[in-house]
C-alpha cells in the first residue's frame, strides 16, 4: 500500500493545490475527503492557471481517478462550471467519481449562510456565503439530501419537500424573507443530476478496490488545521475537519490505510476572514507580502491578512496530524526582505505558553516572540537543487523544520510545477 495525505497546517491558502498537483503526476488516484466549494486550489500547468473548488487537483492528469468523497458537500452548479471550463481547454474529466453518500448543497443553504451572517452582525464568522456550514448542519440534523437520493427523482422530491417546508418557515418567520419555490428548485436540480449521474458511484468500495490493487493514492483536503471544526480557532473555523484524521471518515478508510502525512506550510502566514492572528502585520510589511504574493482569495477575491511565519501554529498542526514531513511553499516571496522574522513562541501575561491556547481571548492577547534571521536578497525561482539555494535561505528552511518538529521534504519556489525542489522520495 502506498498512500499520502496532504494537509494544510495554517489557516488555508498554503498552496496545497500546487503540492497535490505535483504529487498527482505519480498517483493513480486523488481523493478529496472534506470541504466544499468554499475551498479554492490554484494550479498552474503549461502556462495556464486553473482555479479548482471541488474537483480534486489530479483532474489535470489524464488517466488519474479523481474521487469526491462522502464528506465533501457537493455544489452541482460549481462542479458543472468547473467541468465545462476543463472541457473548453480540451481536458478530459472522465476519471471523476462522486460519492453517492455525499450531501448536496441546495439554494436554501446559500441563502441561510448569508442570512445567518447578517443576523450575527459584528459576531459574524466571515464565511464565503457558499452554503457549506448550513449543508453540514443539515447533515448533522438529519435533514440533508445525499447524492443517492438526489439521483432518484421520487426520493429527491419527497426529501426536498420535507426540507423545504422546514426551511421556508424559518425563512419567512425568522428572517422575514420570501419563501423558496419547490418546483423551481426541483426542476433545476433534476437537470443537474442528469448531467452528473455518469460520475456517481460507491466511492468507498472503489477506493478499497484501488488499495487492494496496490495503487498509489493521494488524499487531498481543503482548508487547514487551524480551521478544523474541533481543533481550530473556533468559532472562526470551517464546518468540517481538514486534519488528517478526517480521511478515515471522509472516504471510508481505517487509520492504518494512511501511509504518509505531508503538511503544506507557507513560508509566511496568511488568514482570510475573522479571528485572532498573532503574527499579523498591519503595516507596510503585511502590504508588501500581500501585493508581491497576490494574496487574494481564489474563491472570494477577498484580500488575505498577512504576517510572519508562526511556528506555534505549525508545531500544533504537526502534533494534530502526525506529520511525516513538510512541503514549504512560496519561499520565493521572501526573496526581497533583508531581514525575516519567525515567531518562536507566545507570551501571555508575561509568561511563555507551553500549549496552543484553546481560548480565543487568550490567543487574541498573546504577544508573539520573534527570532530575526538574515534575508538572502536573491531570486530563488529558477533554482532546481536545494544545495543551490542561498545559504541564508537554507538556514531559514532548516529553522522552520526545527521549530515545527518535522523535516522539510519539499520546497516550492514558484507556482509552476517545475519550480519544486524535492529533497526526498514521497511515494
Amino acid at each position: 500500500m502506498s498512500s499520502i495525505c496532504v494537509v494544510g497546517t495554517q489557516w488555508g491558502d498554503e498552496g496545497k493545490g500546487k503540492i497535490v498537483d505535483y504529487l498527482a503526476e505519480q498517483a493513480d488516484v486523488v481523493a478529496r475527503y472534506q470541504g466544499g466549494a468554499n475551498a479554492g486550489h490554484t494550479v498552474v500547468a503549461k502556462g495556464k492557471t486553473f482555479k479548482l473548488h471541488l474537483l480534486p487537483s489530479g483532474i489535470l492528469y489524464p488517466g488519474c481517478t479523481c474521487i469526491i468523497g462522502n464528506d465533501v458537500v457537493l455544489d452541482p452548479v460549481v462542479l458543472l462550471e468547473e467541468l465545462a471550463a476543463l472541457k473548453a481547454e480540451g481536458l478530459d474529466a472522465s476519471g471523476l467519481r462522486i460519492s453517492n453518500r455525499a450531501h448536496v448543497v441546495l439554494p436554501y443553504h446559500k441563502l441561510f449562510d448569508k442570512l445567518e451572517e447578517r443576523m450575527k452582525g459584528n459576531s459574524k464568522v466571515g464565511t464565503t456565503g457558499r452554503g457549506i456550514g448550513p449543508c453540514y448542519a443539515d447533515a448533522a440534523n438529519r435533514i440533508g439530501i445525499r447524492v443517492v437520493s438526489w439521483m432518484d427523482r421520487e426520493a429527491f422530491a419527497q426529501e426536498l419537500q420535507t426540507a423545504l417546508a422546514y426551511k421556508n418557515r424559518i425563512i419567512t418567520q425568522v428572517f422575514g424573507e420570501q419563501p423558496l419555490d419547490f418546483q423551481t428548485i426541483y426542476d433545476e436540480y433534476c437537470g443537474y443530476a442528469d448531467q452528473l449521474r455518469p460520475y456517481v458511484c460507491d466511492t468507498c468500495a472503489l477506493i478499497h478496490e484501488e488499495l487492494a490493487a496496490d495503487k498509489k493514492i493521494l488524499f487531498e483536503g481543503a482548508q487547514a488545521a487551524m480551521l478544523d471544526l474541533s481543533h481550530g480557532t473556533y468559532p472562526f473555523v470551517t464546518s468540517s475537519h481538514p486534519t488528517a484524521g478526517a480521511v478515515c471518515v471522509g472516504l471510508g478508510l481505517g487509520p492504518k490505510q494512511i501511509g504518509k502525512v505531508i503538511g503544506v506550510v507557507k513560508a509566511y502566514a496568511t488568514r482570510v476572514g475573522e479571528g485572532p492572528f498573532p503574527t499579523e502585520q498591519l503595516n507596510a510589511i503585511g502590504e508588501q507580502i500581500r501585493e508581491t504574493a497576490h494574496e487574494y482569495g481564489a474563491t472570494t477575491g477577498r484580500p488575505r491578512r498577512c504576517g510572519w511565519f508562526d511556528s506555534c501554529v505549525v508545531r500544533y498542526a504537526t502534533m494534530l496530524n502526525g506529520l511525516d514531513c513538510i512541503a514549504l511553499t512560496r519561499l520565493d516571496i521572501l526573496d526581497q526582505f533583508p531581514e525575516i522574522q519567525i515567531c518562536t513562541g507566545y507570551k501571555y501575561q508575561g509568561k511563555l505558553l507551553n500549549e496552543f491556547p484553546a481560548s480565543l481571548k487568550v490567543l487574541g492577547e498573546v504577544e508573539a516572540v520573534y527570532e530575526t534571521l538574515p534575508g538572502w536578497m536573491a531570486p530563488t525561482s529558477d533554482i532546481k537543487e536545494y544545495d543551490q539555494l542561498p545559504a541564508n535561505c537554507r538556514r531559514y528552511v532548516e529553522r522552520i523544520g526545527e521549530l515545527a518538529g518535522a523535516r522539510v521534504g519539499i520546497v516550492s519556489v514558484g507556482p509552476e510545477r517545475d519550480r519544486t525542489i524535492v529533497r526526498e522520495k514521497m511515494f
